[in-house]
């Protein structure tokens, strides 16, 4: 599951497991002989001519990217900002897309900005050193991670809120979805430390060029098999299954309770309480949001997931310079596309994000609140939150 975006060389490209870090227009043949001159034998140094990518590449990347980076950024920072100020939006749920928008801008913080700057950079030039070298490829991971864990949290907490309602007055509350976010982010930091001592910088040689290093693995591609599929099956492929069949459940639940108001109406049975309607339709709202999200994530992630398994089994790996953009893209869209489905999925964050982004109104006429005071809440509306997003 892995997206450093700029810190392999094209040779490590082809020889290690990454696919995603190509950073080189130059011949494959070329960068493997090249490093078997320079660093096999250690005494013959062959220099590479320069090399960059072409303009075109350039221009398409630094646009796109660019774009999506602002708009992820800008967004998830509105997710954050609403949720933590406005009472009525803090609700278990939510609490786990705040979480899900740290992780996604922890992941395009820490690869799109290198990812647009590799473009013109010399070749595999890699200007953060070696402590840079470890912390970005560890916040990256860390990222995409906690995203994932995030995602499979608020799935699990919309089954119980639904499927299982009186239990949800004891389990999906807003401190319990706190202490799970802190333990999602503590297992990921744990999982993902090993990257602290798996990457390292080398020198690289360019004619005309000296005291020159690049980011790659510190190991040989064999070694780090076993923890990339580890990757793909606990961060990708588990949390889609158990999303597939949650929502089916959830979608039971919910289809089974809209055939008996609809039974009821049709034979003039009048609805006691209005608000067990309003209610389910909340909760209908909520669950096609989360679904889509989501769908997203498994749309996104796959270009990168089938082309990870398909270089790791073949033995000529497919590294065509814009088939890895793309794929990349499709990652940093990932991450910055939820807000903007938040808002047009959801009435209530769309109202948020308007009262946020207005001007000149007072607090009590925006709705916000003191942070400190959001997490005062009463027993009697636990179970109306765990219906809302």
């Amino acid at each position: 599951m892995t997206t450093h975006a700029t810190l392999l060389p094209s040779c490590y490209e082809e020889s290690d497991y990454s696919t995603l870090n190509l950073s080189l227009t130059t011949d494959i043949s070329n960068c493997s002989s090249f490093w078997d001159t320079s660093i096999k034998t250690e005494k013959i140094i062959a220099y590479q001519d320069p090399t960059y990518y072409s303009l075109n590449y350039r221009i398409i990347g630094t646009i796109f990217q660019g774009v999506i980076f602002l708009v992820g950024v800008l967004g998830n920072i509105m997710v954050v900002i609403v949720v933590t100020k406005t009472r009525s939006m803090l609700t278990p749920t939510n609490c786990y897309l705040v979480s899900l928008s740290l992780a996604d801008l922890l992941v395009l913080m820490a690869s799109v900005p290198n990812e647009i700057l590799s473009y013109y950079l010399l070749g595999d030039e890699w200007i953060w050193g070696r402590a840079g070298c470890i912390i970005f490829i560890f916040l990256q991971y860390l990222g995409i991670n906690a995203s994932s864990l995030s995602i499979t949290a608020f799935t699990v907490e919309r089954y119980i809120a639904i499927c299982h309602p009186m239990k949800a007055q004891m389990v999906c509350t807003v401190n319990r979805a706190k202490k799970i976010i802190i333990g999602v982010w503590v297992f990921a930091c744990l999982y993902c430390s090993p990257w602290l001592f798996l990457t390292k910088t080398v020198p690289i040689y360019y004619k005309g060029h000296e005291n020159m290093e690049t980011c790659t693995f510190a190991l040989s591609r064999e070694h780090y098999l076993g923890y990339f599929f580890a990757d793909l099956v606990i961060f990708y492929i588990f949390p889609l299954l158990l999303s597939c069949v949650l929502y089916g459940l959830i979608a039971r639940i919910l289809f089974t309770n809209s055939l008996g108001e609809d039974y009821g109406k049709r034979n003039g049975v009048k609805t006691s309480d209005w608000k067990k309607t309003n209610n389910n339709s909340a909760r209908v709202q909520v669950v096609k949001m989360l679904a889509v999200v989501v769908a997203v994530f498994a749309t996104l992630w796959m270009p990168y997931r089938v082309l990870l398994v398909y270089n790791s089994l073949a033995k000529e790996r497919y590294m065509e310079l814009w088939f890895l953009m793309f794929c990349k893209t499709m990652i940093f869209i990932n991450s910055a596309i939820n807000p903007i489905l938040y808002n047009a999925m959801s009435v209530k964050f769309r109202r948020a994000f308007k009262k946020a982004l207005s001007c000149g109104r007072t607090r009590q006429e925006t709705g916000l609140v003191p942070f400190r005071s959001v997490a005062i809440t009463t027993r009697e509306n636990v179970a109306q939150k765990t219906t809302e997003a």
